[in-house]
């Protein structure tokens, strides 16, 4: 045991690196394949959890297409929380001059378990409209923990102080929480509509066509707001320019996205991808947040003021 101890890394090396990127990425991944369960009319492809069926714990024969891609998302669940799992055994040996990072790899192992029984639940309630929507809130969140983990791990750990003016740093605020109203409103419109994951699985009872608007709406102010915060750190020169940059060309092919889906009959494929760049966004304004601050060095006055006393 003493040895393994000894084997993982005292500090952020390749092998931290790697494994952060592969649980961005499968976390990523997962989001899309809880898509095409629910786009592919396979929600309850295996209609029981934790078991597929009620007598077998793997999909059969004749659960059909349906029961694979269910049991293939299921699969992944596995999948990401190993990686996870890693990532947290990886970053044991440095808990504590890197506190900041062992609790993000808790946080991304402890989502994964909590999404795993919402999954059930959502099973459970035969695929009940919220709580799918809850479910696909906590893949996006997870998203933006693993990406948060990502920034965090190239930074300087200790205290922090803010790094832009004031204003700039409240209208970033103000902009997460367009995005997270838009996510919202996206989530309520995607439970309204014809893609409920299954044909017997019922809806919320919103006015579909009423709910596109309203989720356009914050999503318009969204993009306007990203593209003063761009002005702002392009003038300014700010940290966050290149990542406001990401953002808002990441915004435009959702808004493209969602104006081609809605124009031409909702296809799957490109609510799919709808759900997947709307993961994205949340990930880079994650991003776009941490970097409103930067390593604090109000602590080296102080520290030199031993020193000149001495010298007196």
């Amino acid at each position: 045991m003493n040895r393994f101890i000894q084997w993982l890394p005292d500090r952020v090396d390749g092998r931290i690196r790697v494994f952060a990127w592969l649980s961005f990425v499968a976390e990523v991944v997962i989001i899309a394949t809880g898509g095409a369960v629910r786009l592919t009319g396979s929600g309850l492809g295996c209609p029981t959890w934790p078991t597929c069926t009620a007598d077998s714990l793997i999909t059969t024969p004749e659960m059909g297409i349906h029961g694979l891609i269910e049991f293939g998302n299921r699969m992944m669940t596995g999948v990401v929380g190993l990686i996870a799992l890693a990532l947290f055994v990886l970053v044991w040996r440095i808990r504590s001059q890197r506190r900041d990072l062992f609790v993000l790899a808790f946080i991304v192992g402890a989502g994964i378990v909590a999404q795993a029984i919402v999954g059930g639940i959502t099973v459970w309630t035969g695929l009940n409209p919220f709580i799918v929507g809850f479910h696909y809130v906590s893949s996006l969140l997870l998203v933006c923990v693993c990406a948060a983990f990502l920034v965090r791990m190239d930074a300087q750990p200790g205290p922090r102080e803010l790094a832009v003016p004031g204003w700039y740093a409240g209208l970033t605020h103000a902009t997460t929480g367009v995005l997270a109203l838009t996510i919202v409103f996206g989530i309520l419109t995607t439970g309204s509509g014809p893609h409920s994951g299954d044909a017997a699985a019922g809806r919320n009872g919103f006015e579909s066509e009423v709910l596109e608007h309203v989720h356009a709406w914050p999503g318009y102010a969204l993009l306007a707001l990203t593209v003063v915060l761009l002005i702002g750190a392009w003038g300014l020169r700010l940290p966050t320019l290149r990542w406001v940059g990401a953002l808002l060309v990441v915004e435009l092919v959702q808004i493209a996205v969602g104006l081609y889906q809605a124009r031409n009959g909702l296809p799957p494929l490109a609510v799919g991808v709808h759900m997947v760049l709307a993961a994205l966004t949340a990930a880079t304004m994650t991003v776009v947040v941490l970097h409103l601050k930067r390593p604090a060095t109000t602590g080296a006055a102080p520290a030199a003021a031993p020193a000149a006393a001495s010298a007196r």
